[in-house]
């Protein structure tokens, strides 16, 4: 299957080219009250992406439903629903079982364009939007939230912080590793430092060559498969958090090692492990932006990423009430007709929709404010706490609506729900983002 994201760019281009033209040789733009005044001017037409114009999304239409999709964006979306299914479908029974991510699977995600994204078409990226990354996240989570997080946390995590803040060289060294063939994993948290962060322990030092990081990370995803590590230690602890620094460190360092694989309730797929850094030398050139500047990095990214985790728990959702509504709709049959057609049972179903459908808008909200820089830091927080509530509630009725068929491993049912449970945890746990949510609206109705 050759890669569809290169198949969609001449779609791509055709969509600029006609954004151009159509600004061309219109009248004086009209101005946007929601788009920055240099936004605004430039891309009349376009109501939520600062983005350079790479599609004809909007056309005339000031205004679109949040969920409204983009021609491109549509064929991304059926593209990668085809790969869920024909691909990783039939081995994600297999994967989870066996707790181990097939590395084929890995492999055909780098070669359909997943694992690159955002990252621009001259370092071997399909140069789309965050959007696009959104959509892919939550049509890989409708089949195996494992695979999902894999490519959530290399796209809206690991690629994203290269992007935006490492310098030109180091850019041009890995960039095109990520698009093509590394994975990357985003080293935070540590044993003493979950919620709480920026109370890290690990430490990095100068030398004369570059810097020595030592210390430990816990509950590190990806880090199985990859072979780049983004470690955040304190360079200067008497800064305290301002001394937190981002530091590139690849697989086969000497003193780095994974310490032990965790077993764990859902997502078994993913890996998720301990990671020592033993006096391990990096040379300077190594260093990702500014010194002391890793925590701003690191909150501005958990904040985009958040929309990646409610992504992923909308798809993973939806995954469940599908495979429970067509059981329910068509084979599993009580008192002499399909369950499904009970009216308790329609009523229940009906909600779940609704609420995956609400949970769906304020995920696609956060996007289309993040692409338009807006401020969406309470909205991501809204997402990802509402998505993993009802990825919990609605994979639970699942496994309840199927019966004995929804209990036993055969089908997905109640990996659905095992791999829900991660969604309140990971990427700032549901009392942070009630406390974010909280800490937002008293700033903005206190007098």
């Amino acid at each position: 299957m050759s890669s569809f994201a290169r198949a969609l760019r001449p779609v791509l281009r055709k969509g600029q080219a006609s954004a151009i033209s159509r600004l061309a040789t219109s009248a004086a733009p009209r101005r946007t009250s929601m788009l920055p005044t240099r936004i605004a001017t430039t891309q009349a037409s376009r109501s939520f992406s600062y983005t350079v114009p790479r599609r004809d999304d909007t056309a005339e239409v000031a205004h679109l439903p949040i969920t409204s999709l983009n021609d491109l964006e549509t064929s991304m979306q059926e593209a990668v629903a085809k790969f869920a299914t024909e691909i990783v479908l039939p081995k994600a029974r297999e994967m989870d079982e066996a707790e181990t991510m097939d590395p084929e699977i890995v492999e055909r995600l780098f070669e359909q364009g997943l694992m690159g994204i955002e990252i621009p078409e001259e370092f071997g990226g399909s140069g789309m939007n965050f959007t696009a990354a959104i959509i892919a996240i939550e049509e890989l989570a409708r089949v195996d939230p494992s695979v999902s997080v894999l490519v959530d946390v290399h796209n809206t995590l690991v690629n994203t912080l290269f992007t935006r803040y490492a310098s030109p060289a180091l850019n041009k060294r890995v960039l095109p590793k990520l698009a093509t063939e590394s994975v990357g994993a985003f080293c935070l948290s540590e044993p003493v430092s979950g919620s709480d962060a920026f109370a890290m322990a690990t430490r990095a030092t100068k030398t004369e060559s570059g810097y020595r990081i030592s210390g430990s990370k816990m509950w590190i995803t990806n880090s199985m498969e990859a072979d780049i590590f983004i470690v955040f230690a304190n360079l200067d602890p008497s800064k305290g958090y301002r001394g937190i620094t981002a530091f590139l460190v690849e697989k086969g360092t000497p003193g780095f090692s994974i310490a032990k694989k965790e077993k764990k309730l859902g997502i078994r797929a993913s890996s998720t492990c301990v990671l020592n850094f033993d006096d391990v030398e990096i040379p300077k050139d190594n260093l990702i932006g500014v010194e002391g500047h890793g925590y701003k990095y690191a909150i501005g990214l958990l904040n985009e990423g958040r929309i990646g985790i409610a992504a992923q728990m909308t798809g993973l959702a939806l995954g469940a009430w599908e495979n429970a509504a067509r059981y329910c709709w068509n084979d599993r049959k009580q008192f002499g007709q399909l369950v499904g057609e009970f009216q308790g049972m329609q009523h229940q179903m009906a909600q779940s929709y609704v609420e995956i459908a609400a949970a769906r808008a304020l995920v696609y909200n956060a996007a289309r404010k993040k692409e338009a820089g807006e401020d969406f830091v309470r909205d991501a927080a809204m997402a990802k706490l509402y998505a993993s509530q009802v990825a919990g509630r609605v994979s639970s009725l699942a496994v309840e609506w199927m019966g004995g068929m929804g209990f036993v491993r055969e089908g997905l049912a109640e990996k659905f729900f095992r791999d829900s449970k991660i969604g309140a945890i990971y990427e700032g746990t549901s009392n942070i983002q009630l406390n974010t949510i909280a800490k937002l609206l008293q700033k903005e109705y206190t007098a």
